[in-house]
Order: structure tokens, then C-alpha cells, then sequence
């Protein structure tokens, strides 16, 4: 643990900053006082990133994901990083009863969700037949692993890893990342790792976004221009699903890319967002995701039980903060406009 006092003042130090495209989103790495071989450290990291993003996108008929999607119930060989992702998925499947369920790939293509380009370029408005092809998953996902070939069995049902998938690219940078200076921070699109103090040596500052903003982005130590809360983390992984900009219309209805593994449709929860912090950011984006299933309802409760450090915007502007996240908030608004 880093002190203050260790922290060299930001005005003579040369800090490690290295920025990239990947996975849809900017991609981060931020080192403080950087030691001897940081550089090679951030090379390594951005390495995993992106075969990550290789091996696990669904925009790719041609990855390792979708070439497994396509095996279905018969045995397929992947790489690495996607055996361990699928391996993840199947586990936090377990862990929140199913709330997390990575089986709405055929929901989202039969949106129009089937590219990477952002929405705010791309306002799709698709004919209500074309809303018709997800399925219902009720029963518990069960896929297959023979770890000694890295081989899986999907199942039936084609699956994505999206929200999952950046979360392990940042867990597995954030681990080569440790000790490549005082501290560090690995961020994809406000999915983030922060390891040690931050810049001031008091942790680093983390702005959520308001779901009702205009304003483009928004990470550590930058505030963006509407923002619902501002967490101060140490060693905390921190992850927002929000439906700020992947929203669209289908015919007349609204739908966006959250997906309600009970109903195979777009969550209703009367929740614009849901930004959790925890130890590791994928389970940090697993349980934002399954927490804005859960709906406005039960967020509260859910969190609670669970002692998960959750923060929630209703769709009534509403700024909510379960007991666990509460010695994590620096500041925050009781209402975003």
C-alpha cells in the first residue's frame, strides 16, 4: 500500500500512459512512478487485451467464440483466454442463480445488435418481425470442459461474452500490471482495476456518469459534465452497465442491451444504471448486469444480501446506494437532471 507521502508531485513525475482501441472501447493503462520495466509490463497487458478481444468477440464469425457457438453441442477447440472466459461465464452463471446468463446472443442479433459501431452513430429502427428470435433460456446453462484439450460444449444456445469478456481482459492486465510502479490503473469503457493510491496516494477518483448525461466518457480522476456520484477506490475493481447509449428502438418498442434471461427480453427494471464495486471487475461487470435485472424493486435487497457495493440510477433520476458502497462514495447527488 502505497502512502502520500511516496507519491512524487505530479508536476516533476513522468508517469507511464499508454492508450489503445479495443473490445469497443478505450482502453487505459495508467502507472504512477513507473519502476523498471513498465513498459514491457503495459506491452504485455495490452497484448492480453487484445487476444482477448480476438478470441472472444461475437462480431467475428471467424473467432474462437462464435466457431464454438457454431460447434453447439459438439466439442470445440479454443484458445486459452476464451476456454477461460467461457469457464467464467459458467460460473458466474452459478453465482447469481442465473441472473447472469450469456445465452442471448440470438435476442440481440434479432434487435439488430449484430455490429460494434457505436449506437450514437447508428440509431437503428428495425421492423417489429425481426424482434422474434429469443428464446426463453429457463433451464440452468450447463456447457461442457475437457481442460486437457481446452476443448468446450456451448450447448445449444449460442452465447455471448461481452460484458464478461472486458471484465477478464482487465482482470488478467490488471494482474501483469501489479508493481509496475507505485500505483496502477487498467480501464475499457469505465470498466476499471485500481490498484494502490491513485496520483495523490489517497485513491483514485472515480466519477460515474450520470445515465441522463450528454457528456462523452468518463474514468478516474475526470469528472464528467453530470456526474451521479464520484468513489474514491484502492485495490477495487469497479464496473457500470448502463443503457445511456446502447438504446434503440424495435418497431415501437424500446429495447437495449441488457438482456432478462427469465423473459429473453430487454430488462424492464426501471433503472437507467448500475455501477458496482468489488475486488475483481468481472464479477464487478457480472453483478451490474445482474443487478439491473433485478430492477429498482429489489436492487436494494439484493445488494444487501449479497453485501455487494452497489450505486443505482432509476428512471426517475433517483441516485441509490446500498450499505457496502457507502465507505466507497466521496460525493454524490441525491437526483441527476
Amino acid at each position: 500500500m502505497t502512502s502520500p507521502d511516496a507519491i512524487t508531485p505530479a508536476e516533476t513525475r513522468a508517469d507511464l500512459r499508454v492508450e489503445f482501441r479495443s473490445m469497443a472501447s478505450d482502453v487505459r493503462f495508467w502507472v504512477i512512478a513507473p519502476r523498471d520495466g513498465a513498459p514491457e509490463r503495459a506491452a504485455q497487458a495490452r497484448d492480453i487485451v487484445e487476444r482477448v478481444a480476438a478470441s472472444c468477440t461475437r462480431f467475428d464469425p471467424q473467432s474462437a467464440l462464435m466457431q464454438a457457438n457454431a460447434a453447439g453441442r459438439r466439442w470445440h477447440e479454443v484458445p486459452r483466454e476464451c476456454y477461460d472466459a467461457i469457464v467464467a461465464a459458467r460460473d458466474a452463471h452459478v453465482a447469481t442463480g442465473g441472473l447472469f446468463d450469456p445465452r442471448v446472443l440470438a435476442v440481440l442479433s434479432s434487435y439488430g445488435y449484430d455490429t460494434s459501431l457505436p449506437f450514437e452513430s447508428r440509431r437503428l429502427a428495425l421492423p417489429a418481425m425481426t424482434a422474434t428470435g429469443g428464446r426463453r433460456a429457463r433451464r440452468a446453462w450447463k456447457p461442457s470442459f475437457d481442460d486437457s484439450r481446452l476443448a468446450v460444449r456451448v450447448g445449444r444456445d449460442a452465447i455471448d461474452l461481452g460484458g464478461i469478456g472486458k471484465g477478464l481482459a482487465m482482470r488478467w492486465a490488471a494482474a501483469r500490471m501489479r508493481g509496475a510502479g507505485e500505483s496502477a490503473l487498467v480501464e475499457a469503457g469505465g470498466d476499471l482495476m485500481a490498484l494502490g493510491g491513485g496520483p495523490e496516494g489517497t485513491g483514485w477518483m472515480v466519477a460515474v456518469e450520470s445515465p441522463r448525461s450528454a457528456a462523452p466518457g468518463s474514468g478516474p480522476d475526470t469528472l464528467p459534465a453530470d456526474p451521479a456520484a464520484v468513489l474514491r477506490l484502492r485495490d477495487r475493481a469497479c464496473a457500470t452497465s448502463s443503457i445511456r447509449v446502447r438504446s434503440w428502438t424495435v418497431g415501437d418498442t424500446e429495447v437495449h442491451h441488457i438482456i432478462d434471461p427469465r423473459t429473453g427480453r430487454s430488462a424492464a427494471s426501471d433503472l437507467l444504471s448500475v455501477t458496482v464495486v468489488g475486488l475483481d471487475p468481472a464479477m464487478a461487470e457480472v453483478w451490474s448486469k445482474s443487478l439491473f435485472v433485478v430492477g429498482r424493486a429489489g436492487i436494494r435487497e439484493a445488494a444487501d444480501t449479497r453485501n455487494l457495493a452497489a450505486l443505482w440510477v432509476d428512471s426517475e433520476g433517483r441516485v441509490g446506494v446500498s450499505r457496502a458502497m457507502r465507505p466507497f462514495v466521496a460525493w454524490q447527488v441525491n437526483r441527476v437532471s
